[in-house]
């Protein structure tokens, strides 16, 4: 006969496991109100800066004021190395705006086009050019109004311009100064142009 099955051992349940008190945390103390920094703390953090960044410049690559506008256009949603990488191929068969009109929208689409927006960028810059020749004798004006109504020129773009080649004390604000100066307290406002003013507002002149 089959030995009889043996009867299984009972399984001994495993013992509850306590749950642990909650562990008490801290309350954290109220967040610190925003405020805007101090005169003495701007200058401060400018100082700050200018020792890091003794020699702090645009990295767009450029000759003259028309092909630094060319430049600052181009580089609208791309980086600065981006557009190094193009320009100068533009710039040697078109280093002027008579020359840019006379490359003709095609050509300068072909020489630009792995930077993005190629198309519209192509049209700006000869468009650009075109103004430039009919309003001002081909010259870049140096007002911030004038380079407003340009193909393809913001306010920031104007800025950058105004700034570097006609060194008047703006402040160009993009998506990344403009959350900087906001969260810092450096110059705070809703909007971008809010912010550029609160930026040379508070900005000491020198």
């Amino acid at each position: 006969m089959p030995p009889k099955p043996r009867s299984p051992k009972a399984v001994s349940a495993s013992p509850a496991i306590k749950a642990k008190p909650a562990r008490k945390v801290a309350t954290p103390p109220a967040a610190q109100a925003k405020r805007d920094m101090k005169p003495a703390e701007v200058r401060a953090f400018l100082l700050d800066l200018a020792r890091a960044w003794p020699d702090a410049k645009t990295e767009l690559v450029y000759t003259t004021p028309f092909t630094l506008l060319v430049a600052v256009v181009l580089s609208a949603q791309a980086t600065d190395a981006s557009v190094n990488r193009v320009t100068p191929a533009l710039f040697e068969a078109a280093p002027t705006p008579a020359a840019m009109v006379a490359l003709g929208e095609d050509a300068v689409a072909q020489l630009i086009r792995t930077i993005g927006l190629w198309r519209s960028k192509a049209h700006n810059v000869v468009e650009l050019s075109r103004q430039l020749l009919a309003e001002h004798d081909g010259a870049v004006p140096g007002t911030r109004e004038a380079l407003e109504k340009l193909a393809g020129v913001g306010r920031k773009t104007a800025n950058v311009v105004l700034s570097v080649a006609f060194d008047q004390p703006t402040v160009p604000v993009d998506t990344h100064v403009f959350r900087l100066a906001n969260r810092s307290g450096l110059g705070r406002g809703r909007t971008v142009e809010a912010v550029e003013k609160a930026l040379e507002r508070v900005s000491p002149r020198k």
